[in-house]
C-alpha cells in the first residue's frame, strides 16, 4: 500500500477510535486506566537478549539515522492501520551511547513525533546473564544517557529492567527503587516496574510504596503454565495482578498468528486461543492499555525465519517497508482488549 494512502487510513482511524488519555501523576498511588497504550514490541529477529547492538528486524547496523526514520515511519503507518499508538523497543548496554545508537534513535524519535508512546525497557545480555543486570555501572551508565536524552519527552516512558526473574522479591524491588533514586529525570508517572519473576506477578510490586507512582509492567503467556481453561486463564491474570490492575500495562502477551488459528471463537478448545481471549477480556474489563508480543521481530520458530507469534509479515526493500497481518481474527482480538 502506498505510505501516503497509510497516512490517511492510520489518520482516520485514529480520529474514529481516540480515546482519552488519563493523566498519572504525583506521588500518590496512580489511580488511571491505561487503555491510552495500545502498542506492539519491534523486536532483533532472533530476539533482544545479545551481547551486541541491538538491530531491529527491518533495520541494519549500516543504516544511517536517516533511514531508520524512513524505515521506521513506514512500519509505523502500517501498525497504525490497525490502532497502534505505542511501542516498545529494546535498549542494552551495547547499544546506548555508541555509533549505532545514533542511527537507532531514529526509531524512537520517528515515533514521538507522530505522537506515539515509546517505552524503552532494558534487556540483559543474552541469557547467560540468568535475569540479572550483567554490568550495575554499565547500566546506570546507559540509562544516565536515555534518561537525559529523553527525561522531558513525554511520550517516551522508561522500564528499568524486563523480566528480572534472577531476583528475589525484595532484591528486584531494591534494584528498581534505588534506580528511580538515582535517575531521578526518569518521573514515576513515565516508568513502568516490571512485576517479579519474568514480570509476571504484580502483587509484591503493587504493594511497595515506593512505586507508588508509577506504572506497573505485567507479562502473561500460556507457555508460562500449564493449559488451563478460559475462566481458570482469566482468574490467574487478575489474580497476578493483584490490586494494581488500574496502573498495569501488558507489555507482553501473544500467541501463534501464522497457523490459521481463530481467536473469534469463544468456544475453542485451544489453549493459545483460551490464552489470548482471556488476557485481553480481563485488559477490557480492566480498561488496561496492551503491548503485543511481537509486532515484527522475536525467536524464529523452526526452520519459518519468522517468530510464528509475530503479528505481521515484513515484505519490501530498502526504505519501502510493508506490514500485512497474519491473522485477522487475532488483531481484531488483540483491538478488543485495547478497548477498540
Amino acid at each position: 500500500m502506498p505510505h501516503t494512502l497509510k497516512r490517511l487510513l492510520a489518520g482516520a482511524l485514529a480520529a474514529v477510535t481516540m480515546i482519552p488519555v488519563a493523566a498519572v501523576t504525583g506521588a500518590a498511588p496512580a489511580a488511571a486506566a491505561t487503555n491510552q497504550f495500545r502498542g506492539m514490541n519491534w523486536a532483533v529477529l532472533g530476539d533482544n537478549f545479545s551481547t551486541g547492538p541491538l538491530v531491529l528486524h527491518g533495520l541494519s547496523q549500516s543504516d544511517s539515522n536517516a533511514t531508520v526514520r524512513a524505515k521506521a515511519n513506514a512500519l509505523y503507518d502500517d501498525m497504525a492501520t490497525i490502532g497502534v499508538n505505542t511501542v516498545r523497543l529494546p535498549i542494552n548496554t551495547h547499544t546506548v551511547g555508541t555509533t549505532w545508537w545514533n542511527a537507532y534513535r531514529g526509531a524512537i524519535d520517528a515515533a514521538t513525533a507522530r505522537g506515539f508512546k515509546v517505552i524503552l525497557a532494558y534487556w540483559e545480555d543474552g541469557a547467560a546473564s540468568g535475569g540479572r543486570i550483567t554490568n550495575l555501572a554499565a547500566w546506570n551508565t546507559m540509562w544516565s544517557n536515555v534518561t537525559y536524552t529523553y527525561g522531558a519527552n513525554t511520550n517516551v516512558y522508561f522500564e528499568p529492567m524486563n523480566e528480572p526473574h534472577g531476583y528475589t522479591s525484595a532484591e528486584w524491588r531494591t534494584v528498581a527503587a534505588n534506580w528511580m533514586s538515582y535517575h531521578y529525570s526518569a518521573v514515576p508517572a513515565r516508568t513502568l516496574i516490571g512485576g517479579t519473576g519474568y514480570s509476571q506477578d504484580l502483587r509484591d510490586v503493587c504493594n511497595d510504596s515506593r512505586f507508588n507512582g508509577t506504572l506497573l509492567s505485567f507479562h502473561h503467556y500460556a507457555f508460562f503454565y500449564s493449559p488451563m481453561t478460559y475462566d481458570a486463564f482469566r482468574t490467574h491474570v487478575q489474580t497476578r495482578l493483584g490490586t494494581c490492575a488500574s496502573r498495569a500495562v501488558v507489555t507482553e502477551y501473544g500467541a501463534p498468528m501464522s497457523t490459521g488459528l481463530n481467536y473469534a471463537d469463544a468456544n475453542s478448545t485451544d489453549n493459545f486461543v483460551r490464552h489470548i481471549r482471556a488476557v485481553t477480556q480481563v485488559m477490557r474489563a480492566n480498561q488496561m492499555g496492551g503491548v503485543y508480543w511481537p509486532a515484527l521481530g522475536g525467536k524464529p520458530t523452526g526452520t519459518s525465519g519468522f517468530d510464528y507469534y509475530s503479528m505481521f509479515a515484513l515484505s519490501g526493500s530498502g526504505t519501502s517497508l510493508d506490514l500485512t497481518v497474519r491473522n485477522a481474527s487475532g488483531r481484531d482480538r488483540i483491538r478488543y482488549g485495547w478497548g477498540l
